[in-house]
């Protein structure tokens, strides 16, 4: 019997562009799709652009124009980037809908009847130069519990959850304000009444990769869960709550309401009812998601389903971040690359195919190493599948298919055997295995035409018939890998559909040669990719981050290995003027990079006891941060702060150079003690 499968991606907010560390979850959801639809489940894929919350409303007003017209604009672009990369939905909608308002009036009205709603005055953060509330995410602190600068409102790295007026010296991220404590207003779920019943779903619904069960279980069921804070006070960019005027709902409680919401259009649209996608044992409900996202999909959304009488997730598949060389993406180093900027330099399908080979169903980070990358796609894909195919396509043209199948050895038959395993690591989104799989297969029948030598056979008139069934093999094999190959990469499966003149509708048409058809003419069908294509969507990466950095008067640092030349004096000083400055001994107790910034690491110093200061300074071409971390260092100590896009600045680090890898930290004998002043 056919399943039936509601599929969804995590929502994109409609506040950026897609870039490749998202493609990740997408080609991942959508090869899952197209697998599931090869072989006769009947399976819809929804999304939505996710478009409430404070940073739409922030940017909306900067840009002059109103909230739903930015979001109408990026809906726009995020659809025609999904749609360069082959990924179909079956709906795509956007969450500041009247269908996800009226779903989310049927969950607030369940939770409300469940009595889990609780509302009390709590003290929030304000920014006072933005004149708006701060929700957790434009909030950044030093964590209350593990003392590490630089983590959101609500979580830090290190697995501990807090009220962003716990952190210690908040910033926000929308202005660099400190923000002010008032009192307003909040609603809350009160998730520790489901407690029983999460703990239950996650130890036994199966719905959650192994070592994503143990974590939660560990960390978060092992303890009284939180209440989860719903509402936000006005103004605010979103659904306000019917029986609380004044509020409104926050992002993440919306937000997955949309995936609802999107079938609930879809349903409207073809006929359907929502019942029989939402309310039904004979329908299956798979979520793809990022790890970052995991707790609002295993805790917070399970229980909403639960309240609201809605099915619970069949499985939610989790995935890792996406790499770039080994380190994590970064817009100064050009690596945050765009799917709009990937489409000028590579075609779709050669991310679609990487990306392929490193997802396995467990939940580890992806690493995209530029040659890595070339060689994968130029041997395995033009080296390997399509060689099958233009070593003979241009004979077969003049020779058709063979009404019988030739003799090839047993290759045929040992192919179509391979297929139920690589069926089974395609359901399992084991696509690493299931691309290894295919790869041995072509590794086996590329020797049959190697062998052969059709081209020879050309050139004898009396080989005609030999030529012909070589290229019924040949051509059998390239559209059975390709068959295999079509969830991955449906274009190269859609030409090989114009060649062979056959429309690939089934799983099973793999299992049964293609005989006695002509055969079109053949057209070159991918091409080899150069490490130079990478290079240069990296470099103009780049260069659009270096120009938003200079639009937004980032500092500037000297580039080059060399001294600046002419260039004049400052103005005089008097030693008294110099003995204004306080030049202390400080610990450098954490550094890191700034992803937003090409020169800039952060580094956290002590200056004894419990005096912290947060320096920004620009040395990332001459240290890793690792380097730094322990070492005693010379801080100018009463400089004025600054306040930065990044946070505020809070001294400077004293060193010496030409500039770029060529600047070398101030050093310190390992006697002096912290807050020592230097002289």
């Amino acid at each position: 019997m056919n399943r039936r499968l509601l599929v969804t991606s995590a929502l994109p907010y409609a506040n950026g562009p897609i870039h490749i560390g998202h493609l990740v979850e997408y080609i991942q959801t959508d090869i899952w799709v197209r697998f599931q639809k090869l072989i006769g489940n009947r399976c819809v894929y929804v999304c939505a652009d996710d478009t409430h919350g404070t940073a739409i409303m922030i940017r909306a007003r900067k840009e002059g124009r109103s909230e739903e017209d930015l979001i109408a604009s990026m809906s726009q672009q995020h659809q025609r980037d999904f749609a360069g990369f082959g990924i179909e939905f079956d709906h795509y909608g956007s969450t500041n809908s009247e269908a996800n308002r009226e779903v989310c009036t049927q969950f607030w009205k369940a939770l409300r009847e469940a009595d889990l709603i609780a509302e009390r005055s709590i003290e929030q953060l304000y920014d006072p130069e933005a004149k708006t509330f701060l929700a957790d995410r434009f909030v950044r602190g030093t964590c209350p519990t593990c003392g590490r600068p630089d983590q959101p409102g609500d979580n830090c790295v290190c697995g501990a959850t807090y009220s962003p007026t716990e952190l210690i010296d908040p910033k926000s991220t929308l202005s660099g304000a400190t923000p002010e404590i008032r009192e307003a207003v909040h609603l809350f779920v009160e998730l520790e009444k489901l407690h029983a019943f999460l703990d239950e779903w996650i130890e036994s619904s199966g719905a959650l990769q192994k070592e994503t069960a143990n974590y939660l279980k560990g960390y978060f069921l092992a303890d009284k869960l939180r209440d989860w804070d719903i509402s936000r006070p006005g103004p605010y960019f979103g659904f306000e709550i019917p029986d609380s005027p004044g509020n409104y709902w926050y992002v993440w409680f919306d937000a997955p309401i949309g995936y609802i919401a999107s079938t609930k259009q879809w349903c409207d649209a073809n006929g359907e009812q929502l019942s029989d996608w939402w309310n039904s044992d004979q329908c299956e409900v798979h979520h793809f998601i990022g790890k970052d996202i995991t707790y609002f999909h295993t805790l917070f959304w399970p229980g909403m389903l639960k309240t609201a009488g809605f099915s619970l997730p069949t499985k939610v598949h989790i995935h890792g971040f996406l790499n770039v060389n080994g380190e994590k993406m970064s817009k100064s180093t050009g690596t945050l690359i765009t799917a709009e900027t990937f489409l000028k330099y590579a075609k779709p399908e050669y991310l679609r195919y990487f990306f392929a080979t490193k997802l396995v169903p467990r939940v580890e980070d992806l690493d995209l190493a530029i040659e890595e990358f070339t060689d994968k796609v130029n041997s395995d894909l033009v080296g390997k599948v399509v060689n099958l195919a233009s070593r003979v396509g241009k004979f077969a043209q003049g020779t058709g298919l063979a009404e019988t199948y030739p003799d090839d050895g047993g290759l045929f038959a040992a192919a179509a055997a391979a297929g139920d395993a690589i069926a089974e690591a395609y359901e399992a989104c084991d696509y690493s295995r299931a691309m290894r799989l295919i790869m041995e297969l072509a590794d086996a029948a590329n020797p049959y035409v190697e062998h052969a030598k059709p081209w020879e056979m050309k050139k004898d008139p009396d080989r005609q018939d030999e030529l012909r069934d070589v290229c019924t093999v040949a051509l059998n094999l390239f559209r059975q890998l390709t068959i295999y190959l079509a969830p991955v990469l449906p274009s190269l499966a859609a030409k090989c559909e114009a060649l062979l003149g056959e429309k690939f509708t089934s799983w099973q048409q793999s299992q049964t040669p293609l005989l006695g058809i002509p055969v079109a003419k053949f057209e070159r069908m991918m091409e080899r990719i150069q490490p130079e294509d990478l290079q240069k969507m990296i470099d103009e990466s780049k260069a659009e981050a270096d120009a938003q950095a200079a639009a937004d008067n980032l500092p500037t640092f000297n580039d080059s290995d060399q001294p600046l030349k002419d260039e004049p004096l400052s103005e005089e000083i008097t030693i008294d003027d110099f003995a204004k400055v306080d030049l202390r001994v400080a610990r450098v107790v954490a550094a890191e990079h700034v992803p937003e910034a090409n020169k800039l690491l952060k580094l956290t110093l002590s200056l004894g006891g419990e005096e912290r200061r947060q320096v920004f300074a620009g040395i990332k071409a001459a240290y890793d941060p690792e380097q730094l971390i322990g070492r005693l260092v010379v801080m100018v100590a009463n400089l004025q702060p600054r306040k930065m896009r990044f946070g505020l600045s809070e001294g400077m680090v004293t060193a010496a150079g030409p500039g770029g890898a060529e600047v070398f930290v101030l050093g310190v004998d390992e006697g002096a003690q912290p807050g020592q002043r230097v002289h």
